[in-house]
């Protein structure tokens, strides 16, 4: 499969997670946008904000529902590739189209979405590596960032026939920090959910913000409602914070019961002396 020439962004990944039905979602490290030094000084309506940096949690995956023995052969699954908040908040504030690279395979292989929701359905019978390249809006970053996705149809666990109502769900999770953002850029999005934005310096005062173009005004670009939510992993920082604090107990414990077997041993050969003309070596 062909990928089109870029440069690559750093992001900051954040995993895989892989759930008891098949689904998986994954936490690696953030990514991090690097701001081209041409870019660092240009207009003051654009001055960009030192020690400061926008974030915007993400998750990209595919979701693939196998169609039955009555399907094709070479049609057997029906799967959606897709770009979403993490909180299933509209991307298109930051985002302004996702380019999906499929397998040459297919009939026009390189798919473009304008608009949110980011996402393409197609139906296959094979898996394979999906590129899925983001443009941002001009205020944003002039980089585009190339993330790759694995197609997966079939699940961890392949004894008995695959279920038609259970899907197989991968989903990574990443946080894509824009540092050193404009200040039109942080004065159009800071109050919208999709983006994280740290506690301002005071005396801080932002431009007035200036809409973007978008092609869907009268639609809704978030994926709360979507038809495939139910399958979507939660990556809140809520979950996440439980998940911790639940391991943390976990290690807490083991930690006590190691301490309990490892007393128990330093405290043998104080309970009893060695008989006498028992030479210890």
């Amino acid at each position: 499969m062909s990928h089109s020439q870029s440069q690559q962004l750093p992001l900051k990944r954040q995993g895989e997670h892989l759930s008891d039905d098949g689904t998986s979602a994954i936490k690696p490290p953030r990514l991090k946008i690097a701001i081209p030094y041409e870019d660092a000084d240009k207009k003051n309506a654009n001055r960009r904000l030192k020690d400061v940096e926008i974030c915007v949690p993400i998750v990209y995956g595919t979701i693939a529902f196998y169609l039955g023995r009555k399907a094709s052969e070479s049609q057997s699954h029906k799967w959606t590739v897709y770009v979403r908040g993490a909180t299933n908040e509209d991307l298109g504030v930051v985002v302004k189209r996702v380019v999906f690279q499929l397998h040459p395979s297919f009939n026009n292989p390189t798919r473009v979405v304008e608009s949110p929701p980011f996402e393409l359905s197609e139906c296959g019978w094979g898996e394979f590596e999906i590129a899925i390249t983001l443009h941002f809006h001009s205020d944003v970053c002039e980089k585009q960032l190339d993330l790759y996705h694995h197609l997966k149809l079939y699940p961890e666990d392949e004894s008995g026939p695959q279920s038609t109502k259970k899907p197989v769900v991968v989903e990574s999770f990443n946080e894509i920090v824009f540092p050193e953002p404009t200040e039109g850029f942080l004065a159009r999005v800071q109050n919208h959910p999709v983006v994280n934005v740290p506690r301002l310096p005071g005396g801080l005062n932002l431009p007035s913000p200036v809409p973007i173009d978008t092609m869907n005004d009268k639609e809704r670009g978030d994926t709360k409602d979507h038809p495939l939510s139910q399958w979507f992993s939660n990556f809140s920082e809520a979950d996440e914070l439980l998940k911790l604090a639940a391991a943390r107990q976990q290690v807490q414990a083991h930690i006590v019961k190691l301490r309990r077997q490892l007393s128990l041993v330093e405290g043998l050969p104080q309970l009893s002396k060695p008989p006498s003309g028992y030479e210890c070596t």
